[in-house]
C-alpha cells in the first residue's frame, strides 16, 4: 500500500512538473513577440489601422498578418502584410523571427535599406518586397537562406549591382529585381540557380552583354531583360531553353537577329518581346509553329523583307506590332489574321508597306481595337466592310496616299475614338452617319473632302478634338457642333470656304483651348457669347470678312495668349481692354478698317508681338510701331515755321525706311500667324493622343510612388502606358500662373525641333479629369539616368562612399555630358529658324539615357524669336524691356534680365557658362557661402589659374594617381574653367560664342585623353 501512494504521488509531482512551460519556449515565444514590436515601431504609417490589433490584450499569434508554428507553438512562420499602406523602416529585429518561412510586404511605402538580418532566416521560402521604396543594395548575405524559393524586390529603388552570391541558392524558383537602379553586368553566377523559373531584371541601368552562361537553366519560363542597356548579340543557345514562354528583351542595344528556327525550339512561346534594339535581318516565318503565341512585339528595330504570310496560324494572337522597321511588303499578310480570333491590336506604323486595304481586313476578329498603320504609302479607298469591326476604338491611317470617299459603313464603329484619317488625298463628303461615333476624336485634315460639315456631329456628346481644316468644305458653320460642351483639346476648320456668321452657341465651348475658324469666308459680327468660353487659349479669325467693332466680350478671356483677327472688316477704335489681357502674347489686327490710337501697355508694349500695319486710321503706340502721332499728340508740339520745316525734312529722310520697315514685319507677322495659328492642333497631328485614363492607369492613379520629379508648373510620373513603353509623364498644375502657357511653349518648340541632345515628346494630353477640372501632360522619352542634377548633387542624406561612387561621373563623362548641352543650345540658337532661346537651361533640365548621353529638356520658358528681335537683343538695344519679370531660375539667369532686357540667346550662353562651371566645382550657383557681393563666375575667376585644383569637385579626381595624372587634370580643368567663365561674363557682348564654345571643349577633351593614353602605353 505505502508503495502504490508512492508511486501515485510521483505520478502525480511528474504530470504537474510537466504542464509548466519551459523556460526555453518561454524565451522563444518573447524573442517572436519582442521582435514583432520592434517591427511595429520601425512604422510611422498605417492608414488602415492594420497594427491596431498587435497590442498587449491579444497573443502575437493572433495579430493581422501574423501566422504561427501548429508543432511549435508561439513560433511565427508567416509575414504577410500585402497592400496596406504601410510606411516606415524594416526593423532589423525581424532577423530574430528564426522560424520564418514566408515575408510578405508588397505594395507598401517601406523605404530604407534592406535589413542584412535577413541572411539569417534560414528557414525562409519566400521573400516578396516588391512595390516598395527600398534604397541601398541587395544584401549580399541572402545567399544564406539556402531555403529561399521566391525573392521578389520588383519596383524598389535599389542600387548598385546583382551580388554574385545569389548564385548559391540552390531551390530559387523566382527571381525578382525589376524597376530598380541596379547597375553593372549581370552575374554568370546565375547560371547556378537550377531550379529557376522565372528571372525578371528589366528596367534597370544593367550594361555589357548578356551572359551566354543563363542557356543553362533549363527550367526558364519566364526572361524578362528589357529597359536596361545591354549589348551585343542574344546568345543563341537561350532560344533553346524550349520550356521559355514569356521572352522580353525591349530598349537595349541588342544586335543580331531572330534564330530562323525559333518557332521550333521555344513551341512555347506566349510572350515574344524584342522592340527597340538594334536587331536586323527578317521576321522568322517559323514563329507560326509557336501557336500559343499572343504578344509580338518587334517595332523599332530594322528588319527588312517581307511579314511572314501564315500568321493566322497563331489562333491565340491579341497583339502584333512590327512598326519603325524596314519591312518591304504589301498587305497581304492581313488576310491570314482573319483566323486569329482574339486578335486585339494591330500596328504597323512608319514602316515601307504598300498597296491596297484588303477587303479581307473587315474579317478581322470582332474583339480588335486597335487598327494602327499611319505613315506608310497604303493606296487606294478604305473599305465599306470595315464597319464590321464593331470594337475598333482606334483606326490610324494617317498620312498613307488613300484616296476614294469615307464609307458610310464607318458610323457602325460604335466604340471608336479617335479616327485618325488626316492628311491623305480622300474626297467626297464627310458621311452623316460619323454621327453615331459619341465617343469620337476625328482628325480628318489636310484632305480633299468637299460638301457640308454633317450636324450629326453633334451627336458626338463626347467629342474633345475636332480637326477637319485644309479641305473644301463648304456652308455654315454647324450649330450643333457649337453646342458641344466636350469640345476641349482644339476645333478647327480653318483653309475651306465656309461662309454665313459664327454661331452664338460658340458660348457653349466653355473647356475649349484652341478655335482656329482662319481662311474662310464667314461673315457678320463676333457674337457676344463668345465671353462665356473662358479656357479659351488661342483664338484665330484672320483672313475672313467679319465686320463690326473689336467686341467687348472678348476682355472676359483672361487666359488668351494668342488672337488674330486680321484681314477681315472690322473698324472703330482699338479697344483698350486688349491691353490688359496680362497673357496675350500675339495679337494680329492687320488689314482692318481699326482708327484712333494704339494703346501703350499690356502687349502693345512688345511690338515683335503686335501687328497693326494695314489699317490707315491707326496712330500713336510705342515708336516700334511706327504709327503717326494722333492729333492731340501733334498740336502740342511746337507748330513754328521752323519745326514744320524740320519735320517734313525728317519725315522725307525716313519715309522710304519705314515703308520698307512696314513691309518686312508685314510679311513676318504674316507667316508667324500661319505658325502659331495651327500650333496645338499641328502638335496633336504629330503624335497619337493619350487619354486621361491612359495616363491614370500608366501612372497608377498619379501614385507619389512613382513621382519622380517636380517643377513650377507641375510634377512629372514615371508611367508604364498600355502598349508596355516606359514614359515620363509631366502633368501641368494649371493653377500656377503660367502653365498654360508652358504646356503651349513646350508645345510648339518641342513639336517642331529634332536633335540628338534634346528631350524628345512622344505624345499630349489635353483634357478633362473625373472631375470636370482641365487637365494637360505631357508625354515624353524617360531617362533611365534621371537629370544632371541628380548626379551633380544626390539627394540621399547620408550616403556612403559606395553609394556616392556609384552615382559618380568622372572628368571624360562631365566633359562629354557638358559637350553634349552645348550641341544643344547650339542647335537652338543657330540650327532652327527663327531661333529659339530656352530660357531656364540648369541641371535639372538636363536629362541622360541610357548611355549617359544629355538631353536639354524643359521648354516650359522657351521662346521662338524672330532673326530680327535676336539682333537687337543679342548686341545693339539690351536696354530695351519686354517684361517686368524675371524668366529662369536664379543663379543662372544672366544679370541683364533682371534689368528687365529682352530674352536672347547670349542669355542662354551665361546660363551655360553657370552650368559648366557647376558641373565641374560640384558648387550650386545660389550657395550661401558666396554671400552678396560673389558669385560662382566670379568664384571661379578668382581662384585662375593657380588655385584652380582647390575649387575642383573632389569626387573628380580623388582616386589615387600620380604627379603626372594630376598635372594634366590639372591642365584640363583650368581650360574647362576658362571656358566657363568666358560664356558667362556680365556682358553680353563679351560672352564667347556657343560653336567656339564646343570647338575648345573638344580639343580639351581630346587633348586630356590623348595624355592619358600616352600614360598607359
Amino acid at each position: 500500500m505505502t508503495k502504490l501512494l508512492f508511486f501515485m504521488l510521483n505520478f502525480a509531482l511528474l504530470w504537474w512538473w510537466s504542464s509548466i512551460p519551459s523556460p526555453c519556449a518561454c524565451s522563444q515565444n518573447q524573442t517572436d513577440r519582442f521582435a514583432l514590436l520592434s517591427f511595429r515601431n520601425a512604422i510611422h504609417a498605417d492608414p488602415f489601422g492594420v497594427l491596431s490589433s498587435w497590442n498587449d490584450s491579444t497573443h502575437h499569434c493572433e495579430w493581422q498578418g501574423v501566422l504561427c508554428s501548429k508543432r511549435h507553438p508561439g513560433r511565427v512562420t508567416s509575414l504577410v502584410l500585402t497592400s496596406q499602406g504601410l510606411g516606415g523602416f524594416l526593423s532589423p529585429h525581424i532577423g530574430n523571427l528564426s522560424f520564418l518561412r514566408v515575408i510578405t510586404l508588397q505594395n507598401n511605402s517601406f523605404h530604407g535599406e534592406i535589413s542584412s538580418q535577413i541572411g539569417n532566416l534560414f528557414r525562409l521560402h519566400h521573400l516578396t518586397l516588391s512595390n516598395n521604396s527600398f534604397g541601398g543594395p541587395i544584401p549580399s548575405n541572402l545567399s544564406r537562406c539556402l531555403n529561399l524559393e521566391t525573392l521578389n524586390l520588383i519596383d524598389n529603388q535599389l542600387v548598385q549591382g546583382i551580388p554574385s552570391d545569389l548564385g548559391s541558392l540552390p531551390r530559387l524558383i523566382l527571381l525578382g529585381l525589376s524597376k530598380n537602379s541596379l547597375v553593372g553586368p549581370i552575374p554568370p553566377s546565375i547560371r547556378n540557380l537550377s531550379q529557376l523559373q522565372q528571372l525578371s531584371m528589366a528596367t534597370n541601368m544593367l550594361r555589357g552583354e548578356i551572359p551566354k552562361e543563363l542557356s543553362r537553366l533549363e527550367r526558364l519560363t519566364f526572361l524578362q531583360l528589357g529597359y536596361n542597356k545591354l549589348i551585343g548579340e542574344i546568345p543563341p543557345s537561350i532560344f533553346n531553353i524550349s520550356s521559355i514562354s514569356y521572352f522580353s528583351m525591349c530598349n537595349n542595344q541588342l544586335i543580331g537577329t531572330i534564330p530562323s528556327d525559333i518557332g521550333t525550339t521555344l513551341p512555347s512561346l506566349r510572350y515574344f518581346e524584342a522592340y527597340d534594339n538594334l536587331l536586323t535581318g527578317t521576321i522568322p516565318s517559323s514563329l507560326t509553329n509557336a501557336t500559343s503565341l499572343q504578344t509580338l512585339v518587334l517595332n523599332i528595330n530594322s528588319f527588312h523583307g517581307r511579314i511572314p504570310k501564315n500568321l493566322g496560324r497563331l489562333k491565340s494572337l491579341r497583339l502584333i506590332a512590327l512598326g519603325l522597321n524596314q519591312l518591304q511588303d504589301d498587305l497581304s499578310f492581313i488576310s491570314s489574321l482573319a483566323n486569329c480570333s482574339n486578335l486585339e491590336i494591330l500596328s504597323v506604323r512608319s514602316t515601307l508597306i504598300h498597296g491596297s486595304l484588303p477587303r479581307s481586313i473587315s474579317n478581322l476578329s470582332t474583339s480588335i481595337t486597335t487598327i494602327d498603320m499611319p505613315y506608310n504609302h497604303i493606296q487606294g479607298s478604305i473599305p465599306s466592310a470595315l464597319g464590321n469591326l464593331f470594337n475598333l476604338s482606334l483606326l490610324n491611317l494617317r498620312n498613307n496616299f488613300l484616296t476614294g470617299h469615307i464609307p458610310d459603313s464607318i458610323g457602325a464603329l460604335y466604340s471608336l475614338q479617335i479616327l485618325a484619317l488626316d492628311e491623305n488625298m480622300l474626297t467626297g463628303e464627310i458621311p452623316s452617319s460619323i454621327g453615331n461615333m459619341t465617343l469620337l476624336y476625328l482628325l480628318v485634315h489636310s484632305n480633299n473632302l468637299q460638301g457640308y460639315i454633317p450636324q450629326s456631329l453633334g451627336n458626338c456628346m463626347k467629342l474633345i478634338g475636332l480637326d477637319l481644316s485644309s479641305n473644301n468644305l463648304i456652308g455654315s458653320v454647324p450649330v450643333e457642333i457649337m453646342e458641344l460642351f466636350s469640345l476641349s483639346v482644339g476645333f478647327s476648320l480653318a483653309h475651306n470656304n465656309l461662309s454665313g456668321s459664327l454661331p452664338p452657341q460658340v458660348g457653349s465651348l466653355k473647356n475649349l483651348g484652341a478655335l482656329d475658324l482662319s481662311y474662310n469666308k464667314l461673315s457678320g459680327l463676333i457674337p457676344t457669347s463668345i465671353s462665356e468660353c473662358l479656357s479659351l487659349e488661342w483664338l484665330y479669325l484672320e483672313a475672313n470678312s467679319f465686320q463690326g467693332q473689336i467686341p467687348q466680350a472678348l476682355q472676359s478671356l483672361r487666359g488668351l495668349e494668342g488672337l488674330d483677327l486680321s484681314n477681315n472688316n472690322f473698324s472703330g477704335p482699338l479697344p483698350n481692354f486688349l491691353a490688359k489681357l496680362s497673357l496675350l502674347k500675339y495679337l494680329n489686327l492687320s488689314f482692318n478698317k481699326l482708327e484712333g490710337q494704339v494703346p501703350e501697355g499690356g502687349v502693345f508694349l512688345n511690338a515683335s508681338a503686335v501687328s497693326v500695319s494695314g489699317n490707315k486710321e491707326l496712330c500713336g503706340g510705342v515708336l516700334a510701331l511706327n504709327l503717326p502721332l494722333c492729333k492731340s499728340l501733334r498740336s502740342k508740339k511746337s507748330s513754328s515755321p521752323k519745326s514744320i520745316v524740320i519735320s517734313v525734312i525728317a519725315g522725307s529722310l525716313v519715309c522710304l525706311a519705314l515703308l520698307l520697315l512696314c513691309v518686312i514685319i508685314f510679311y513676318r507677322k504674316k507667316k508667324r500667324t500661319t505658325t502659331n495659328a495651327s500650333t496645338l492642333l499641328s502638335f496633336e497631328n504629330q503624335f497619337l493622343r493619350i487619354s486621361y485614363e491612359a495616363l491614370l492607369r500608366a501612372t497608377d492613379r498619379f501614385s507619389e510612388t512613382n513621382l519622380i520629379g517636380r517643377g513650377r508648373y507641375g510634377k512629372v510620373y514615371k508611367g508604364i502606358l498600355d502598349s508596355g513603353a516606359i514614359v515620363a509623364v509631366k502633368v501641368l498644375n494649371l493653377m500656377q500662373r503660367g502653365a498654360s502657357r508652358s504646356f503651349i511653349s513646350e508645345c510648339q518648340t518641342l513639336g517642331t525641333i529634332r536633335h540628338r541632345n534634346l528631350v524628345k515628346i512622344l505624345s499630349v494630353c489635353s483634357s478633362v479629369d473625373f472631375h470636370g477640372n482641365d487637365f494637360k501632360a505631357l508625354i515624353y522619352e524617360l531617362m533611365a539616368n534621371e537629370s544632371l542634377g541628380e548626379w551633380l548633387h544626390p539627394r540621399t542624406i547620408g550616403q556612403d562612399d559606395e553609394h556616392g561612387e556609384s552615382r559618380n561621373l568622372g572628368l571624360v563623362q562631365r566633359l562629354s555630358i557638358a559637350i553634349d548641352i552645348a550641341a544643344a543650345i547650339e542647335y537652338l540658337h543657330k540650327g532652327c529658324f527663327p531661333a529659339i532661346v530656352h530660357g531656364d537651361l540648369k541641371p535639372s533640365n538636363v536629362l541622360l539615357d541610357h548611355d549617359m548621353v544629355a538631353r536639354v529638356g524643359d521648354f516650359g520658358l522657351a521662346k521662338i524669336i524672330t532673326m530680327m528681335s535676336t539682333e537687337v537683343v543679342g548686341v545693339q538695344d539690351q536696354g530695351s524691356s519686354t517684361s517686368t519679370a524675371v524668366r529662369g531660375s536664379i543663379g543662372y539667369v544672366p544679370p541683364e534680365y533682371g534689368m528687365g532686357h529682352k530674352v536672347s540667346t547670349p542669355g542662354d550662353v551665361y546660363s551655360y557658362g553657370i552650368l559648366l562651371l557647376e558641373m565641374f566645382t560640384g558648387k550650386r550657383p545660389t550657395e550661401e557661402a558666396f554671400g552678396p557681393n560673389l558669385n560662382l563666375h566670379s568664384f571661379v575667376q578668382a581662384a585662375l589659374p593657380d588655385q584652380a585644383m582647390d575649387i575642383v569637385d573632389l569626387r573628380i579626381w580623388s582616386e589615387d594617381g600620380n604627379l603626372q595624372q594630376e598635372i594634366n587634370i590639372r591642365d584640363c580643368m583650368i581650360s574647362i574653367f576658362e571656358v566657363g567663365v568666358a560664356c558667362s561674363m556680365e556682358s553680353p557682348t563679351d560672352r564667347m560664342d556657343m560653336t567656339v564654345a564646343i570647338k575648345k571643349l573638344y580639343s580639351i577633351k581630346a587633348s586630356y585623353e590623348t595624355k592619358e593614353r600616352r600614360m598607359g602605353m
